[in-house]
């Protein structure tokens, strides 16, 4: 048991349960040590979950391991993850694990088109990749089918942000207790499960950092406070509770929808969620010149992708833009060129 290597590659060797398993690694030796160090946790840990009894898995059964093990303890959208496999089970629901080649899950692809959105389509096929990813974090599957299967082009997605003046209405007609909500979500980027489930403990004033965990892929990240949110967050704290958004009675929010849309109603925006404050942080963010690398690590997103969907830009920012480089140009063309200077040069000799 330990690393090994065969021509340039480093192998692993280990015992899961009563099983030997064997894993290539790559070119690292390092790697290759840090791979076993981690799979020996998990073994000690028992989260390979008995992988000796699952040699030939059946996909229904791998679904419930992933719903139990992974999905329900570690996120809060879950329940989307219940919706796709529900979807995902009549078809695979026959096949065993290691069966299931990247043609099965292209044909689940063109079955589905046309019945439902490409955009569902695309989540449902997610859900299913990341299921095979998690199997051979487990140890249960050796390769991922999924790995080349690309997803569907999607429609232009709606975004809906708002401007300057729709900003300073929404934030007159909010009610108080939803004021310091909305003004955290437009700084800030969280989403509202994100915000309504901050606990003061989070908040770290002295850096000015929110830490939360992500509500779409279970993952931890940091958020910077400017100094709207900071005094926002300051201002906040009046009761005991351990929620930093709470009632009276130091319970937190469950549900802000009602107060949301009579704010949106009482200031007159029309066509707008709360999702959509979130497009809008990131929206004048781009508009204000931040590279969409930046966007992308605050809003948490792991595909450069999704980051894409948020970099539109006004016309008006556009022709802003336009307006810099016909600055530039205009410069660059007053300036004498040095075949002209030469030519200067040679008269006055």
């Amino acid at each position: 048991m330990g690393v090994y290597k065969r021509g340039t590659t480093w192998y692993i060797d280990y015992y899961a349960g009563y099983k030997r398993r064997r894993e290539k690694i790559g070119p690292s030796r390092r790697q290759a040590e840090t791979v076993l160090k981690k799979r020996m946790v998990q073994v000690a840990e028992n989260r390979f979950l008995e992988v000796e009894k699952y040699d030939k898995i059946r996909f229904e059964k791998m679904t419930e391991l992933y719903l139990e093990n992974y999905s329900k303890p570690n996120k809060k959208s879950s329940r989307r993850d219940v919706t796709s496999i529900n979807n995902l089970e009549p078809f695979f629901t026959a096949k065993y694990l290691h069966e299931i080649t990247p043609l099965d899950m292209e044909k689940y692809k063109r079955g589905r088109q046309g019945k439902v959105s490409n955009a569902t389509v695309n989540r449902e096929v997610a859900c299913l990749k990341h299921i095979f990813t998690k199997a051979i974090e487990w140890g249960i599957v050796q390769k991922n089918p999924g790995k080349k299967v690309k997803l569907l082009r999607e429609r232009n997605t709606r975004l809906r942000y708002l401007d300057e003046k729709e900003i300073g209405r929404l934030h007159d007609a909010c009610a108080e207790h939803l004021k310091p909500i909305v003004i955290v979500a437009l700084n800030t980027g969280m989403r509202k499960g994100e915000i309504l489930s901050l606990k003061w403990k989070h908040l770290d004033y002295r850096v000015r950092t929110i830490s939360i965990l992500d509500t779409k892929n279970g993952e931890s990240r940091e958020i910077p406070m400017n100094d709207i949110v900071y005094r926002t967050l300051l201002s906040a704290k009046k009761t005991d509770s351990p929620w930093v958004f709470c009632k009276k009675n130091g319970e937190r929010y469950g549900n802000i929808r009602k107060a949301f849309e009579g704010a949106r109603k009482r200031a007159g925006i029309v066509d707008f969620r709360f999702h959509d404050l979130r497009h809008t942080f990131a929206s004048h963010l781009v508009m204000a010149g931040v590279d969409l690398k930046t966007v992308q690590e605050l809003l948490g997103h792991k595909s450069f992708e999704m980051t894409l969907r948020y970099a539109h830009l006004s016309p008006e920012h556009k022709k802003a833009a336009l307006d810099i480089l016909c600055e530039r140009m205009v410069t660059i063309w007053l300036q004498p060129s040095k075949l002209e200077k030469n030519e200067s040069l040679e008269v006055l000799d």
